[in-house]
């Protein structure tokens, strides 16, 4: 069992969800965030930093006796060119490189669906290994993040797994996420799927739970040993009672990005005041 984990943007969604399902025996996690982090609870086997990961200095003691990084940290929404390039690419850079200069031989990476976002779903089932279809400047942020985790890969020999996440919420919160969704149960499963597979190399998998109506491949991470437990159409009911069945000619039904490819999602245009 990993016995040291670094986990970057601890005090996130994910990251919460992932303190204590990640929790075991004999494991220490070590939760960094920019953000005040909660302390450790009794009997909890956690290491609180609170710092930024864009800076290498910081980021090289971080990963000091670290079996295995869960890089989650950064911006989760879209954001202006600076910010993203900044702290997701860049610090992105800084986290590999600093697990490397530390000996740090396995990094599982928070990628999503919006790397392939203008990709249309009418083409069928969203294979593993889709080319990248970025929809927004965080989109084009996890394209780098993939790209980099390949070329730490390749160059150095790490083993890198980058998690194409659909949506981790503990419940879908539309009809589009009944497709997308990830429960936070899962997400522990596959996080630890990653963090005990032998000698993975590179990889890029979906991150979706064993929802029913699904249309995102589980062959790469099965190969992992993933076998996900939940399904949206628990609550399907609730969500379709309230929201109704998507209109297909929407974004949200066009596009693995849903709603991110439309117009109100064009930052460019945004920053440049038209």
């Amino acid at each position: 069992m990993t016995a040291r984990i670094l986990i970057t943007g601890a005090a996130g969604r994910v990251g919460t969800f992932l303190r204590s399902r990640l929790a075991a025996e004999g494991r220490v996690l070590r939760l960094l965030d920019i953000a005040e982090l909660p302390a450790a609870a009794e009997g909890e086997n956690v290491e609180i930093v609170q710092a930024t990961l864009t800076d290498m200095a910081t980021m090289e003691a971080a990963t000091r006796d670290v079996d295995a990084v869960i890089h989650l940290g950064g911006y989760s929404l879209e954001e202006s060119w600076d910010k993203i390039l900044h702290v997701n690419i860049d610090g992105t850079h800084t986290v590999l490189e600093a697990a490397r200069r530390s000996g740090v031989r396995r990094v599982v990476l928070a990628s999503s669906n919006h790397a392939v976002g203008y990709v249309e779903r009418a083409n069928g089932t969203a294979g593993d290994y889709l080319f990248p279809r970025p929809d927004t400047y965080y989109g084009v942020s996890k394209v780098a993040k993939e790209a980099l985790g390949s070329l730490y890969a390749d160059r150095y020999g790490m083993d890198v797994i980058a998690l194409r996440i659909g949506s981790c919420f503990e419940k879908p919160l539309d009809v589009r996420m009944l497709a997308s969704w990830l429960s936070p149960d899962d997400c522990a499963r596959l996080c630890e799927a990653c963090l005990s597979v032998p000698s993975p190399g590179f990889r890029v998998v979906w991150g979706v739970s064993a929802n029913k109506r699904g249309w995102f491949s589980l062959d790469e991470a099965r190969a992992l040993g993933y076998e996900p437990q939940d399904d949206s159409e628990t609550y399907a009911p609730e969500v379709l009672a309230r929201d109704g069945e998507l209109d297909p000619s929407s974004y949200a039904a066009k596009y693995v990005g849903g709603a991110w490819c439309g117009p109100d999602f064009d930052t460019a245009a945004k920053e440049a005041g038209r």
